[in-house]
This record gives C-alpha cells, structure tokens and sequence, in this order.
C-alpha cells in the first residue's frame, strides 16, 4: 500500500508538529481537533494551531507555503475527510477511554485498509484496541514521535498481534523516506525504548546530584560532553521538555511497569523540584528552571537554582579536574578520586546496566536501543556502545562496586565487544552471544561504513578522499569543526587528477565523478578562522592572500571539471562550505540543511567565488526584474545581510539552492542519492559554460552606498559594517572601471573579491570581529 495523504486527529503541540512534519514531506494532511465552544468557527481550534505552527521557533514548518497543505477541522463537521486519508495519526489526550471513543467513532467513516496510529508513549496497544473492530485491530499499530517531530528524528513503531505486515511495512517506509525518520521497531511495553531508558537515566542523575551534594552545572559538565551527551546534560534537558511533564510520565511508567523494575526504587519526588513546579519553574516554557535568566542592572543574567535550599545564585560554568583529566577517557572520568568521578560512577552504571538488563525484554537487538536513544535524546553512541567504551569486562566490576546485579548481556559477552567489525563489516552481539552483521535498510549508504571496509585512496590532515564505487569518488572533511584551509584545497586537486577526463584517463584514473559530503554533524562552518588570525597578527599577508586565490583556483577547477561534481551537505554549511555547494553541478542537501554566506559577521566578504556565483544565480533567476541593478540588489541584500537559510526548502527562495537541486529528508540516505546523481550527470556530461556580467561600475555602486547610509541612521548597520558593505557594493558593481558596455569576466571578478578581501583583512575593525568570534562564538558590532 502507498501513503499519500494523511490526517492527524488532535491539534496541540505534538498532534500540529506531526501534521507540519507532514507537510514538510509534501504530504497532503488533514488536521482535526474538537468544535470550538466559542465564535462563529467551529474549527477554529485546529486553524489556530496552524496560525501558531507558522509563528513558532524553532519553525515546525521547514517552509511556511507548506501550511498550504494542512486542512484544518473539527471532530463533528469534518469526519468525512478522513474517507480519502491512508494513514490517520491520533495524537489526542493519553485517556485509554477517550481514545477508544474516538476510535469507535472514526472506525465506520475511515477507507478500506486505511492505517490507524496512536502517538501514546505510555499505553499498550492492547489496551488501545480493546473491544475495536478485528478490522480496526488488522489496520492499527502505535507510531511514538518525539518532539519537535521535524526536528527529532526517532519514530518508534509498535505492531500488535493482529496488525498487518504490509502495514506496518507501508508506515516504516513513508516514515523513513519521506519523514526522514530513523524507525526502531519495539515491543510492546511500557515507555518502549528511549522513554524506558531515558527518564531512568534522567531520575538516577537527578538523584545522585542531590546525594552527592552537586551543583546542577557541575552535574551537567559530567553527563553532557564527556558522556557524548547534549551540552544540555540532564536539568538543561528537563528545562527544556518541560519539568511539569516529568511527574505525568512517572505516574504512567509506575502504573505500568513490572512490580521489579528498577525504575520503582530510583523513583523519588524532591521537594525542591516539586515547590518549582508549584510556582511556575517548569524549565524554558515558564519562569524558568534549573536555569533561568534574571535581570541584574538591566542585563540579563543566567542563574541556576541550588538543589538542598531552592535558592537561585548566578550560574558559573565549573572547572573541573575530572573532566579536565580524563579528557575523552570515560573510564578515567569514572575512576576519578573525588565526588565528580563517584558521579560518573554511579550514573554509568545505574543507567547503562538498567538498558542492558531490558534485551530483550523492549527490542530483539541491541542495536534498535542504541539507535532509540542517539534519535530519540542526541546521545552521540546508545548505551552499549559506552559500555564498549568503557570495556565490558571493566563494566562488570563497575556494576558489582555499586551493588548493582550485572545484567545477563554483560555476563554472556564475557569480556568480548558488544560491536565488533570482521571483515570490514560492523557486527553486533546477540542474544544468543553470537555476533551478527549490522544491517542497513536498502538504500542506504553509509561513508562510515565504506571506511570499515577500505583505506582512503588518498588523505592528508584535513581531507580524505574515498572510492564510493561505481566510479564515484568522495571528499571528506576531516579538520576539526570542518574548518576549510589549504589542505582542503590540496584535496579538491588530487580528486581532479585522480578522475581526470574520465575513466581509464592518461593519468591513471578509475573515476567519473565527484560527490562531497561527510557525516559531522555540520558540513563545514566556512574556513579556518584560527589559522587566519594567527596570520594576521604575524603579518603573513601573502600566505593570506595564497589561500584566498587557492581557494578560488580549487572552487572554479572543480566548477568547470570535465566531470560533475556533486555536493551533499547536512547540518551548517556556511561561508567557504556554502561557496562549494554554489560551485557544484548539483546540490543533494539534506532538508535540515542550514546554509549561508556568513561572512560579514566576521568583517569579510565571501572570497571563494561567493559574491560572483550569487550574482549570476540571481541574474538567471527568472523571478528578477530586467536591467543590471536587480541582479545586483539580490545578491547585496542576501550576503550583507549574511541571511541563512534555515532548511534547504529556504536555501532555494535565497538561491543558495537551484531549484533543480535534490532535497534529501532521511539523512542516511544522503550519500546514496548524491552517488546516484552524480552517476546520472555522468552519462552526458557537458561542463558549464563561463558566465560574463553586465554592471553599471561608480553609478551602481553609488545607489547601494545610499541604501547602505539609510540603515546606518536608523540603527541597523555599524560603523564597520559600513567599511565591509562598501566593499561588497564595490564587488557586485564590477568596480571603478566597469560600465554597462562591458562585460565583465569570471576572472575580473574573483580579483575583485581577492582585492577587497585583502583590504579588509587588514583593518583593526575586521581584526577585532574575527578575535571576538573565535572568543565568544558570536559576532561583533562594532
């Protein structure tokens, strides 16, 4: 069967998500709530939360016009849509009553063998379709989304005895290619996987700060980074789900879960936390939480609550020798001699012997709980693949020092890995203490899982290149931050003279094309601004200007190759890495893609083609006016403005994106898409053409400068930013000798970019902006 329009029945802040998230998918969906009490508009419960959906930040939306594909309505007016719906997502009050009725009452107007879902988190199917239809119990199944559902991407799913294959399979599919979720298929118990083990680990933090007489940032500093968690660490998150929502999923989890489990012994309320809740603490949706920010002298303040008196203090970020000492080593963290390292003791083995002890109880495998909780709380590895950090055997002993029972899984893996790769292919241990190969949904390729399997054909300290297969090759960034710099550059030349003009070319090569893209979590922030500095404060002014040419050099090399090049970014792609996805044949970004020309922030302009490749993306963009000043205004506002695209769907309205471009929802499906473009492009390859511009010179630059000084009196534009747009305008009007008469070349172009660049490296105010960047994370005004 085939989902192609859906509904979701309850309009508050998951069931609207879900809907937008549908949305986002180019999924026609139909969302209803019950008849407003109140005014003429009897859906107007369910049109609010659109209105709301398109105001909310971060946006559920990843484009605003995909509110256009949500119909709102009522319960009672409006049951007859869901006649024409393949998939229906109730998302309504966690009442096992409630639902029923509901249920009972979409049953008779629903398709034949249309899907019914329930969002619950905390009641068993078996409950939900209790007294249903037997063909209602064939269509049903729980699909668990967590929140924000553009955003998160773990969608656990739970079939029941009755439920149909070939639904189950239909909902997994459209999920996984069209949402981009990861699927963990659970069993069907209390909390399934991420809930189960994440508000344990959550409770057995919280109590351990408290005994051990922790600040909450000390707490935090340990369970966050140092454990691949989430900077957030355990009460930033509770701040940020909510602190009220943790005693309504306690109460569900005790109801339910077996008279053993642990969960009951570590549960605790602690007067601090519930006299907060009492007086609106509910963490970032209400006055505050364990942090919040208060006003001391008009400036905002972030203070954190002390967990024995319930006084707020200011918060300091703490300094701690555990986490400085044991730097990447978790077990040297656990093994500190002092209260911190006790910490990470008991946290570590509480939390990751309680996932171990429920194989198979909540999943078949270990690997779908740690794939739940990496989706479902951004852990960095799921809980065996710490312990595999921290050694199974070592793990062992850990539990028996804290009196905790060692699970059946550590005992049977008996010092051996839970993972393991043989042969190049990653293996898990099961079950039955045999190792099996990780498998991978079709169509997902993986660069981790190339890199198992060979050796780089080629690599230096901040790139590799990889054979992909089929003739395709790869660059990966691997400096840190993926930060651009020469070597970089030296990277984008070798993959040009290992492909050369083809297969079996003069110089050896087996490739016929390029893809680019890495699996960090972002594509690449721009060029190595440390590297820069130093530069700059030693005066190594031609090694500056070298790697500003370099890069131009490499970027138009790889533009006209005689070989397509394809870019396949995924988190931030901004500066120098949003200028190579304007230098590829195509772009396969994935939609949570956030990408844009920075530069300003830092008191520069985009030196690697950036102003050029936006100039002429807007003058062939059908939608700009005729005549040479549009064009120009386009790209002046979006680079002075240093606009970002927030998704990929936003990057095409900024032209970052063409609208040719592919947009990928299901990150790991990136690298197979971009690989099949790429082979696409390939087949009858014809590089570009070189583009030529017509702009106005003085004239043309004198109208942007009159723009530019209105901002500066109403406030908008610093000083500098004067100096630095200046320069801009100069660029994007061919300079002092251009005129409409004459064209202006590639190659005029990019040395305008390399003069005004180098002029403002020079000045103290860009020297200042990129100083305070490096320092703080954020830009200067000055």
């Amino acid at each position: 069967m085939q989902i192609k329009r859906a509904a979701v029945i309850g309009s508050g802040v998951m069931g609207s998500g879900i809907a937008a998230h549908f949305a986002n998918a180019g999924i026609p969906v139909v969302l209803l709530d019950i008849p407003a009490k109140e005014g003429d508009d009897r859906s107007a419960i369910a049109k609010g939360a659109v209105q709301r959906l398109l105001k909310t930040d971060p946006a559920p939306f990843m484009h605003p016009k995909n509110a256009k594909l949500v119909t709102p309505g009522n319960l009672e007016d409006d049951l007859a849509l869901l006649a024409d719906v393949d998939w229906i997502v109730e998302a309504i009050v966690e009442n096992p009553a409630v639902k029923a009725d509901l249920y009972r009452r979409i049953d008779p107007v629903r398709k034949d063998g249309s899907v019914v879902s329930s969002n619950t988190s905390t009641i068993p199917l078996g409950v939900l379709v209790e007294g249903q239809s037997d063909a209602f119990k064939r269509d049903f199944l729980i699909t668990h989304f967590f929140n924000p559902p553009r955003y998160m991407r773990l969608l656990e799913i739970v079939g029941g005895e009755a439920t149909r294959p070939d639904a189950l399979a239909a909902v997994a599919d459209v999920c996984d290619r069209a949402l981009g979720k990861g699927v963990v298929r659970c069993k069907d118990t209390p909390g399934f996987i991420a809930n189960r083990i994440g508000v344990y680990w959550i409770q057995t933090a919280i109590n351990a700060a408290v005994d051990l007489g922790l600040t909450v940032e000390a707490a935090d500093a340990i369970v966050g980074r140092p454990m691949g968690i989430p900077k957030t660490g355990v009460f930033g998150l509770v701040d940020l789900v909510g602190l009220d929502l943790m005693p309504h999923i306690a109460k569900s989890l005790l109801a339910t879960l077996p008279g053993n489990d642990p969960y009951r012994a570590a549960f605790r309320e602690h007067p601090v936390i519930t006299k907060m809740i009492a007086e609106g603490y509910t963490g970032r949706k209400g006055k505050g939480g364990f942090y919040r920010l208060n006003r001391d002298g008009g400036v905002k303040v972030k203070e954190a609550i002390d967990l024995s008196t319930g006084v707020y203090r200011r918060s300091d970020k703490p300094k701690l020798e555990s986490v400085s000492a044991a730097g990447r080593d978790l077990r040297a963290l656990a093994d500190f001699p002092d209260r911190t390292g006790q910490y990470a003791r008991r946290v570590l083995a509480h939390t990751l012997a309680y996932a171990a002890s429920l194989v198979p109880e909540i999943a078949d495998s270990i690997v779908a709980v740690d794939e739940g909780m990496r989706l479902g709380y951004n852990w960095k590895q799921g809980p065996f693949e710490l312990i595999d950090r921290l050694g199974t055997a070592w793990f062992a002993e850990l539990c028996r020092s804290e009196g905790i029972p060692v699970p059946p899984l550590v005992e049977q893996a008996a010092g051996r890995p839970f993972y393991r790769v043989e042969d190049g292919r990653l293996q898990h241990l099961t079950t039955a203490g045999l190792y099996d190969t990780v498998v991978r949904p079709d169509g997902v390729l993986l660069l981790s899982d190339i890199k198992r399997a060979s050796k780089p054909v080629w690599k230096n300290g901040s790139a590799s290149l990889w054979d992909i297969g089929d003739g395709v090759l790869c660059v990966e960034f691997t400096s840190k931050m993926n930060a651009l710099d020469g070597d970089v550059m030296a990277a984008y030349g070798k993959a040009m003279t290992l492909i050369g003009d083809g297969p079996n070319n003069n110089k050896g090569g087996d490739w016929k094309a390029l893809v680019i893209h890495n699996e960090a979590d972002n594509f690449s922030v721009g060029a190595n601004l440390g590297l820069a500095l130093f530069a700059l404060n030693v005066g190594l002014w031609p090694q500056i200007e070298e790697l500003v040419e370099g890069g131009q050099r490499a970027y138009r090399a790889l533009k006209h190759a005689p070989f397509p090049v394809v870019s396949a970014p995924s988190g931030m792609a901004l500066g120098g890495g949003c200028e190579i996805l304007l230098h590829s044949d195509h772009v396969q970004a994935h939609a949570e893609t956030y990408m844009g020309l920075v530069e300003v922030g830092v008191g520069l302009i985009p030196g690697w083609g950036g102003c050029t490749e936006m100039l002429a993306r807007h003058a062939a963009n059908p939608r700009t006016p005729k005549g040479p000043m549009p064009p120009i205004a386009g790209a002046f506002e979006t680079i002075s403005l240093a606009k970002v695209a927030k998704s990929a769907a936003e990057a095409k309205d900024l032209l970052y994106l063409r609208a040719s471009d592919g947009i990928t929802m299901n990150r790991d499906r990136l690298l197979a898409d971009a690989k099949a473009k790429a082979l696409e492009l390939a087949a009858n390859y014809t590089p570009p053409e070189k583009v030529t511009y017509t702009l106005p010179g003085p004239n043309g630059r004198a109208a942007l400068e009159l723009f530019l000084e209105g901002f500066a009196l109403q406030g908008k534009a610093t000083p500098h930013d004067m100096v630095v747009c200046g320069k801009l305008a100069g660029i994007l009007t061919g300079g002092p000798k251009a005129d409409v008469t004459q064209p202006v070349t590639e190659e005029q172009m990019l040395a305008l970019e390399r003069r005004a660049f180098m002029e403002l490296v020079r000045t103290e105010g860009t020297i200042d902006r990129v100083e305070h960047m490096l320092t703080t994370g954020k830009p200067l005004r000055n």
